[in-house]
């Protein structure tokens, strides 16, 4: 495999008044030090300054505060209830039962009592106070976890299909996250220094041989899929690896570049996009890729407008031919032809099924993703007690639920039993739509949020599962994803519906997104109150129940006999 070093095809160390404000503040850094360890021993008070809170989320911590007592404590003449999110570094969302229970321990100890499961298969904490960060960086260090780059201009965690089957090829492209995320880490030794009390070494310039001081233009996600399962959904990462396989397992991937969800509000400049499938790579290139393909964008991405700093604007402001010709020549060889594939869906399993080694996995739902104990529902102390007995290991799905893998079978029952008595068995009905649900976790503690999606979803899928019943679509399988914000954290953009903040109660609502993940969907209504929303859903799955195409799905149907989007 390759090594990583700057080899910049294009000058990045242009005077820092041509720049923006965060690389100003990154090239200033220190490699990423700042003044982050002195802002922690201050005690007036709970938060950090502007720019550690820029430079901690390098460290993959975010400062946040309470917003549902913002305003009362404003009157109270009262700093913000600021507390921090903690986003730890799993790639391949693959966890072992000790480190489940550490996360388990952390959780109730500094946490709120409760974890929440991301998007991109990993853990966050809420609701940590300034004096609990290092605790809780330094229990997670104890299970061999970190939280390097879960956030920040660099290169995100890793992700890799989650199936229930489990198979052989999924456990190797798993490794292989673990092996790319190790490798496109940031280098800087701030972390250790930080978090663990390490002493500070002489350093160089050389310090991020890769990244240099400014590291990226923008943050950066990574993620391998093994067809026909597209649950993390390919195409909207920036960098893509689809499994090839062969008789002998995986013979390569194709390669995919230039995916992302985020957009803006009344600003046309930004937008989702879904990434472009340049080529094939035999598995042997697969770091000369990355490194190829990153180094592109870091040499190229727009440093001076953060809003068209994704890699995705870099493509399209270069031209598709250009950046491929780019990531060509670094990686020392040409993309072969794109081999063929089939994706058929983006979404979960669940229940028992048996991996071709003869162990069982169990696909527990896990409403967008909030681990705690709820009302005959005891999520976390059900999964703590099963970590205590568990053998084999945890998945974490891109879609926010849970796979409880490696089981033998002479273990199946014991399992089996445990989940029953903590009501998390599969006997309890929820219905298709619930099942293909992901929202965002947006108020009370993400600053962008200008709505609710995780506290508020679950409620409005229980008023569209009245209209499924009414129309027989109880059992039918249709996407579903709020965000707070436009910014897609859920993934919205290649949902079969999909709903995004505009204000308190009020969502932009989008229609037709591709099952599996292979199409955006298109705005059909703004700034729409829940009535309004429920009417034209009402309106929609009416109309597929009726007259839809034997197996069409429902975002198909939509794109199909769409007439127009409809005025606010």
């Amino acid at each position: 495999m390759t090594t990583r070093t700057i080899d910049r095809s294009t000058d990045l160390s242009q005077s820092l008044d041509k720049l923006g404000p965060d690389e100003t503040l990154k090239h200033n850094s220190d490699y990423l030090r700042g003044h982050i360890a002195s802002d922690l021993l201050d005690r007036i008070t709970g938060g950090v300054t502007f720019e550690s809170n820029k430079l901690m989320k390098f460290h993959g911590i975010y400062q946040q505060d309470d917003r549902d007592i913002r305003d009362e404590r404003r009157r109270q003449k009262l700093e913000p209830a600021l507390t921090f999110m903690v986003r730890v570094r799993l790639p391949g969302g693959v966890c072992t039962p000790e480190q489940w229970l550490k996360i388990d321990e952390l959780a109730q100890a500094h946490g709120g009592n409760t974890i929440r499961l991301t998007t991109r298969q990993t853990f966050q904490f809420h609701w940590i106070v300034k004096e609990d960060i290092k605790p809780t960086i330094e229990g997670l260090h104890d299970v061999l976890l970190d939280t390097i780059a879960a956030c920040g201009d660099d290169s995100r965690g890793v992700m890799a299909t989650a199936d229930p089957a489990d198979s052989d090829v999924h456990a190797e492209v798993a490794a292989l996250s673990k092996q790319l995320s190790d490798h496109v880490i940031p280098k800087t030794r701030a972390y250790h220094e930080i978090w663990y009390g390490e002493e500070r070494v002489a350093t160089s310039e050389n310090e991020e041989p890769f990244y240099g001081k400014q590291y990226l233009p923008r943050k950066f996600k990574i993620g391998f899929v093994v067809p026909p399962s597209n649950d993390i959904d390919v195409y909207t990462q920036d960098l893509g690896f689809i499994a090839i396989t062969g008789p002998n397992g995986i013979e390569g991937f194709n390669v995919t570049i230039g995916g992302g969800m985020g957009r803006t509000d009344n600003e046309p400049t930004t937008y989702p996009r879904l990434a472009d499938v340049v080529g094939f790579i035999p598995e042997d290139r697969l770091l000369a890729c990355a490194d190829a393909v990153m180094s592109v964008q870091r040499d190229y991405g727009n440093r001076l407008i953060r809003a068209r700093a994704r890699f995705k604007y870099t493509i399209d402001d270069k031209g598709l031919d250009f950046i491929k010709a780019e990531i060509e020549q670094r990686m020392g060889a040409p993309f072969e032809p794109a081999r063929p594939f089939e994706l058929t869906t983006n979404g979960d399993g669940f229940g028992w099924r048996q991996t071709d080694r003869g162990t069982w996995n169990y696909g527990l739902f896990i409403a967008n993703g909030r681990v705690s104990d709820l009302p005959g529902r005891d999520i976390m102390s059900g999964l703590r007690e099963i970590a205590k007995v568990l053998k084999g290991h945890f998945r974490l799905t891109p879609n926010q639920n849970l796979i409880i893998a490696g089981v033998a079978p002479e273990d199946k029952a014991q399992i089996e039993a445990l989940l029953d008595a903590h009501g998390l068995s599969a006997n309890a009905r929820t219905s298709a739509l619930r099942l293909n649900s992901i929202a965002c976790v947006a108020l009370p503690t993400c600053p962008l949020a200008m709505a609710e999606a995780e506290r508020y979803l679950p409620d409005l899928i229980t008023k569209i599962e009245g209209i499924l019943d009414r129309n027989g679509l109880a059992e039918e399988p249709i996407t579903i994803r709020m965000s707070g914000c436009p910014n897609g954290c859920s993934r919205p953009y290649v949902a079969e519906i999909a709903l995004t903040g505009r204000a308190p109660g009020k969502y932009n609502l989008y229609l037709g997104g591709g099952f599996h993940g292979e199409r955006l969907n298109a705005l059909y209504a703004e700034n729409l109150g829940e009535e309004r929303i429920l009417e034209i859903l009402s309106e929609k799955l009416s109309a597929y129940a009726r007259d839809r195409a034997p197996g069409e799905r429902f975002g198909d149907f939509v794109t199909r006999t769409i007439d127009r989007p409809q005025a606010a």
